[in-house]
Parts: structure tokens; sequence; C-alpha cells
């Protein structure tokens, strides 16, 4: 018999605030003049947790960053309407305004049908088009879900999980949305632990673990990387999920100016990758692979000013990845740019920062914008050359400035 979930939301909200602990809770919330012990907050995360008195529901609501107490696994407070802990930001609009009926399972298979369409025009399909629809199926997801039970909920959760994941996906690399995505994320974890889903779960926390990571915030990254370990510890996880967690902490470490730490990360991730782990990758691992792993290589060598060997990573990166990986290719080519720059090499840094931009007019990119502008930051002495006048040319167009004073 599968073990008793608890509940699942508050411990996943607490997780994505960054409470590795019940005590962690307990302090932060003693910390603003409210006496709770970690008992407390173990019997809020208990299978039948008890509503707490108004000013708990405040705190709590204000630091896990969540829209209702609902969304923590409490029941409605009494006279909801006119109890101001209840809501605190403006929720988005219901879907459906009456309760649906019960829900069989194929409406489930149909629901998660959509959900891996989706995983798939992400990779074609321009994420300021595609993110409606996502995060409208996620909102149906959720409306869905009060009207299904047992493994049939499970089975949707963990849909709906997916959903909310690729939605917070597009607002983080996509769309530069960070503070966006990183809400989105917290309702993917929720929805993990409805369906007690371990290894989508430590999935959903290590992407949190980006938000902190770009902002420099090496402890916030740390916390959520941990957390997402741990998660994975529950598996059992694949080599490839396993040698991701590896690529997504190299990323923040990097972010955060610790480039040994990071090489040392990627080198783990490629023995783990080399080893004897055959457990099958979950269909939604799409984003990585061998390659993708050599893609983060690459930008670690690049950071750490190691150019030969950086040049030689990307080069054979952009050579083995599949054709439609148009994305990672803008990125690779950024990447290029950069090491050639670095290298006192103007041109071929044009030439590259160039072709990344051609992908980018067809294959929209927030992430891979981002690298071309850093190139031309770091081609600032050679402003007058003739090549980075023409690259200039090129960035002064008027999607690309648009997206300059946009994100």
């Amino acid at each position: 018999m599968s073990r008793p979930l608890g509940n699942a939301r508050l411990r996943a909200a607490r997780q994505a605030a960054g409470y590795r602990s019940q005590q962690q809770l307990a302090d932060a919330l003693t910390a603003r003049g409210l006496a709770v012990s970690e008992r407390q907050v173990r019997r809020w995360e208990s299978s039948s947790p008890q509503l707490p008195t108004p000013d708990l529901r405040l705190a709590l609501v204000d630091l896990l960053d969540v829209t209702t107490i609902e969304d923590l696994g409490f029941p409605a407070p009494p006279g909801a309407g006119a109890d101001a802990g209840r809501v605190l930001r403006t929720p988005p609009a219901a879907p459906l305004t009456v309760p649906n009926a019960v829900q069989p399972a194929s409406a489930v298979s149909a629901f998660a049908a959509v959900t891996r369409a989706h995983r798939r025009l992400y990779w074609t399909v321009a994420p300021a088009t595609l993110h409606p629809s996502v995060a409208a199926h996620a909102a149906l997801g959720v409306a869905l879900l009060p009207a299904t039970s047992g493994v049939i909920r499970r089975s949707l959760a963990s849909a709906l999980a997916e959903s909310w994941l690729l939605a917070g996906r597009i607002e983080f690399f996509d769309l530069t949305e960070h503070g966006r995505a990183r809400e989105t994320w917290l309702r993917a974890l929720q929805a993990a632990g409805d369906a007690d889903d371990a290894l989508l779960g430590a999935a959903i926390l290590a992407h949190t673990a980006f938000v902190p990571g770009w902002a420099g915030d090496r402890a916030g990254a740390a916390e959520r990387m941990a957390m997402a370990r741990a998660t994975a510890r529950r598996g059992p996880a694949s080599a490839e999920l396993l040698a991701w967690l590896d690529a997504v902490e190299a990323e923040c470490e990097t972010r955060c100016g610790n480039t040994r730490t990071a090489l040392n990360l990627i080198a783990h991730g490629e023995d783990v990758l080399a080893g004897a782990n055959e457990e099958p990758s979950p269909d939604w691992l799409d984003w990585f692979s061998p390659v993708r792993l050599a893609c983060f290589k690459g930008n670690v060598q690049l950071k750490a000013g190691h150019l030969p060997q950086a040049r030689e990573t990307l080069l054979s990166v952009i050579a083995d990845l599949p054709a439609d990986a148009d994305k990672q290719r803008t990125v690779v080519l950024g990447d290029l740019a950069a090491v050639e720059a670095a290298a006192g090499q103007p041109e071929a840094a044009c030439d590259y920062a160039v072709r990344a931009l051609d992908l980018l007019e067809t294959h929209w990119y927030a992430t891979g914008m981002d690298r071309v502008r850093e190139v031309r930051r770091e081609l600032a002495p050679w402003g007058n050359e003739p090549c980075v006048r023409a690259l200039d040319d090129r960035l002064c167009g008027w999607t690309a400035m648009l997206s300059a004073l946009t994100n």
C-alpha cells in the first residue's frame, strides 16, 4: 500500500518557498511574532490539518506566496467572503463556475494526451503563441481535479503538474518572466504532491533553483537543489535525470561565479551518464540528453576562461544537436560567439552572433537573445569595426529592440 500523502500542498509550498524543514517554517512564523512550533507545522502537514487562526492564515499565505489558504491544503474558512486572510492577491478567473460531474479515466487520458502534445509543440511553436494554450489547459486540469479520486486523481494531477511545469519553462526561459515562473512552478509542485510523483517533483524543485541561481543567490539555489536531490532519491531516478540535476546545479554555480565547482558537477554528470544505471527516463524529460549536458559544459568552460576547450565542446554540440533543437542552437551559437570575442576574434564572434539572430527570427528564445546581447557587450572594444556595426544593425531591428526594452 502507498504511504499517506498528508497535506502535500502545504509541504510543496513550503519547499518551493525555500523552507527545507518544518522547523524552518516554524522559525519564520515565530520571527513574525507568532508562537508556532515544529509540532504545529507537522500537524498542518498531516492528512487532516485544522484551519489555522486568522493571523496565522495571513502569515502563511504571505510567506508561502499563494492566493488563498485553500491553496495550502486547508479547508475554506467559515464566512470566507469576509475573511481578509482568505485572499491577498487577485486570483485568476475560474474556467468553470459550476461543479463538474465525476470524471472517468477516459477524460484523464484525453487531458494527458493534450499535455503530451503541448510538450512536443514547445520545440517548434512560438512561445507567445503556445503559452496561453498551455496555461488554459492547466486551468482546466485544476477545475477537473476535484471531480476525480484515487488512481484517476493521481494520474490527472501528474499530467497537471507537467502542464504547469511547461508553462513555467516558457515563462522563465522564453519570456524572461522569472517571478511569474516561480509562482507557476509552485502550482506544479503542489500538483506533483497530489500525484505523489517524486521524480516530477524533483524536476520541478530543480527548476525553482534557477530563480535564485540566475539572481546570484547561491544559498537559495543550493537549498532548492538539496530538496530536488532528496526528492529524486525516492525514485528510482534515471541516469539522465540525475545528470540533469548536476547540470542545473552547475548552471547556478556558474552564475554565482563558482566555475570550479560547476566543472566538478559537470564531470560528475558525465560519470553518471556513463554508469550502469539503466532506469528509463520519464517521457517528460525531453529537454535533456548527453549532448545537452555538453551544452552546459561548454558554457562553464567559457565562463572559466578555458577557451580552447569551450570552443571544442561547443563545436561538437553544434554538430550533434538534433534538427528540432533550434532554440538550444541559438544558445550554443551565442556561446561560440562569446568564445571568439574573449579570444580577440571579433569577426568570428559576429559571424556566430548573426547566425544566432537568424535562428531567433523563426525560433524565438529569450535565453538565446540574452547570449547575443552579452556578446555585443564583450565586443565594445571593436565597436567601430564593420562586422560589429553590421551586428548592431541586426540588433537594432524592431523585434530585437522591442525585446531589449521589454525584457
